[in-house]
């Protein structure tokens, strides 16, 4: 118990630096926030508005702080109708706990504010939409680097200094001087224009697509084929190195040699005494890639026209729409922080002598 709320806490102070340097980067980016959404046809009246309703006119610490109580499951709300408090808003759907003065605290869900590019929608409307699909996106990916990076670097292992440990690592290698980008455009022209009337594969593609004759969305399990075999390149290099170079290593511990002593087959020492050591430090490795390919997968989701967060960053950037961006940066950075107390807790099981 000590171990998880030391570990909680460490992450409640990562995530808090994390929203106060977000807020500040991009408050004091150049640019007119009342402008952004007003467009260049504004009127003095209509900013001043905007600036009111947002709360753009008011000191920077003043808005950091409401900034802070929108994120905040607890927050404080002003009693007073008449006195400005980002806190009225109608979709925070405040929950009183207890009052003070003029002041209530009432429980709520993070509220990430509006977008200033889709009138009345929600930064948390736009990432519930998207970030199950760079989850499935991540997911596949990572399952597809894992299942294969341990069986390859099993086979690497097994084959040291042969034609085929050469050639794995070769690949491992080029697979991880690729950029995900150029892994990318080459796969999508290639399996998709070129080979395309073979494979079926389409360039651009999202989950969920609009039928022939626009009435439903239908699943398209084919447009996730490409994006996640690009995107699980890069981590299934790094696995496929790691497994063949942990493996080795345990394999010249003492107890494989009485295993072998003890005359038990090579596949029931491979899989039985020394597959489970070697697998922590892969467990490692992909904890961290999978918490990374949810921010990685920007510009393989922009170019294969997937409709997760990255894609939606990248738009939010061409658009200047400020909130969607911090709000996707908080939510991939807490999703990265929960990611590794989980994988934590799961290499403490495999290795008692961690703690």
């Amino acid at each position: 118990m000590s171990h998880l709320i030391r570990k909680f806490t460490y992450a409640f102070l990562t995530l808090f630096g994390v929203v106060s340097v977000v807020f500040f980067l991009f408050t004091v980016l150049p640019g007119d926030p009342a402008q952004m959404i007003l467009g260049q046809n504004e009127t003095e009246d209509q900013r001043q508005i905007i600036n009111k309703k947002y709360g753009f006119n008011l000191p920077i610490y003043h808005q950091y702080f409401l900034y802070l109580n929108d994120l905040s499951p607890i927050s404080v709300h002003s009693k007073n109708q008449t006195d400005y408090s980002y806190l009225e808003h109608p979709k925070y759907q405040l929950k009183e706990l207890f009052g003070f003065n003029n002041y209530s605290v009432a429980a709520k869900k993070p509220y990430l504010r509006e977008s200033f590019q889709r009138e009345g929608k929600t930064v948390n409307q736009v990432i519930l939409e998207t970030l199950p699909n760079t989850v499935v996106l991540a997911f596949t990916s990572i399952c597809l680097a894992m299942f294969l990076g341990i069986i390859l670097g099993i086979l690497s292992a097994l084959n040291k200094g042969k034609l085929v440990d050469q050639t794995l690592q070769i690949l491992a290698t080029l697979g991880m001087s690729l950029p995900s980008f150029f892994s990318a455009v080459l796969f999508a022209w290639l399996f998709a224009f070129v080979l395309g009337k073979y494979t079926g594969l389409n360039m651009t593609g999202s989950l969920y697509e609009l039928d022939d004759f626009g009435e439903a969305y239908r699943l398209q399990l084919k447009n996730l084929i490409l994006p996640a075999f690009v995107l699980g390149i890069r981590p299934l290099a790094v696995v496929i190195q790691l497994m063949r170079n942990s493996l080795l290593e345990i394999l010249q511990l003492d107890y494989i040699r009485t295993a072998k002593a003890k005359g038990l087959s090579p596949s029931k020492i491979i899989y039985s005494h020394a597959l489970k050591n070697s697998l922590n430090p892969v467990i490692t490795a992909i904890s961290g890639w999978f918490a990374s390919l949810l921010a990685g997968a920007v510009f393989v989701e922009y170019i294969f026209g997937w409709n997760g967060l990255g894609k939606e960053i990248v738009d939010a950037l061409n658009m200047l729409d400020m909130p969607v961006i911090m709000g996707a940066v908080i939510v991939i950075a807490s999703m990265f922080i929960l990611i590794n107390i989980f994988v934590d807790i799961i290499y403490s099981k495999l290795d008692p002598k961690v703690n």
